[in-house]
């Protein structure tokens, strides 16, 4: 009776580790790294340059969290369906890191526009708290015939002065972007750091900052890394794309480790905002970024 009974406990005991078995390479399977699961930095994808063949917007939104980014930026809200977008970031465990309260027309560099703005930017702050946003990007405007820069510029410090008591009222951040007038948007009036720096000091609020797009300011003035320790107290979000191209990380001539690495050192935390556009697939862009985020 003990042989029988010693074969019958190596037998069941046997057959009770192939469950275990057979799930061991499922297991392994849903471990399987996602590119937008990133080592140092915390990256938002821009779902208006990625998965354009997608025209229904939700599933952008799907796109970003399939690939394992936590969070999405996008441009103007006035044409998207918020209470859509909220519950689907809420589905997919997605965050709004920032999108665009005011974009290029009518400029903020223009005080016929600023009752305007100010309405607008009260508008934002109530769709902002919907999607659970901390962040609104705000431009300039572009370049108004008869007006010199620095009047336009004084007039933008104005303007955020009237919305900055709103964003301080629902605890949301103005981020003031500045363009890049070689490349992508000519006849602009707000370009490079400096002047940047300048107007945010002049509005004088912690709740107006700078949307720094390391894309433009690359083409604009370049040393990416000085002019990062120059304005860091001033920067509220940052973006970033390659040059030329305006494509990933890795397509272009800026070495985006080194940079990358700069942030951190400098004790910058938020979201980088991807607003470049895939040269390949979204996939393989997406691992792209990771692996620029390995140093």
């Amino acid at each position: 009776m003990e042989p029988t009974r010693r074969r019958f406990l190596s037998t069941t005991a046997g057959l009770a580790t192939l469950p275990l078995l057979t799930a061991a390479p499922q297991a392994q399977a849903a471990e399987a790294p996602l590119p937008g699961r990133t080592r140092n930095t915390r990256f938002a994808c821009n779902v208006e340059m990625w998965f354009t063949r997608e025209k229904d917007f939700l599933k952008r939104l799907e796109g970003a969290a399939r690939l394992g980014f936590p969070a999405v930026e996008f441009w103007p809200w006035q044409s998207k369906n918020i209470n859509a977008v909220a519950e689907t970031c809420a589905r997919l465990k997605l965050e709004v890191a920032q999108f665009t309260a005011w974009g290029f027309t009518p400029g903020l560099n223009d005080p016929k526009n600023h009752a305007r703005f100010v309405e607008t930017v009260e508008q934002s702050c109530e769709v902002a708290r919907k999607l659970k946003c901390k962040l609104l990007t705000v431009v300039g405007g572009n370049d108004i015939p008869g007006m010199s820069q620095q009047q336009m510029h004084e007039n933008i410090i104005t303007g955020l002065k009237k919305g900055a008591p709103i964003a301080e009222k629902h605890d949301i951040t103005l981020i003031l972007e500045p363009m890049n007038i070689r490349v992508d948007h000519k006849g602009h009036c707000l370009y490079g750091s400096a002047p940047t720096i300048r107007i945010c000091k002049a509005v004088g609020s912690k709740h107006v900052k700078i949307c720094w797009d390391l894309y433009h300011m690359h083409i604009t003035e370049g040393d990416l890394c000085g002019h990062l320790r120059e304005g860091i107290n001033e920067i509220g979000y940052i973006q970033l794309a390659d040059h030329p191209g305006r494509m990933e990380p890795g397509t272009g001539e800026i070495h985006y480790p080194r940079v990358l690495r700069e942030l951190k050192k400098l004790g910058y935390n938020g979201y980088v905002g991807l607003e470049c556009r895939p040269s390949k697939s979204e996939e393989e862009a997406a691992w792209a970024v990771n692996r620029a985020d390995q140093w």
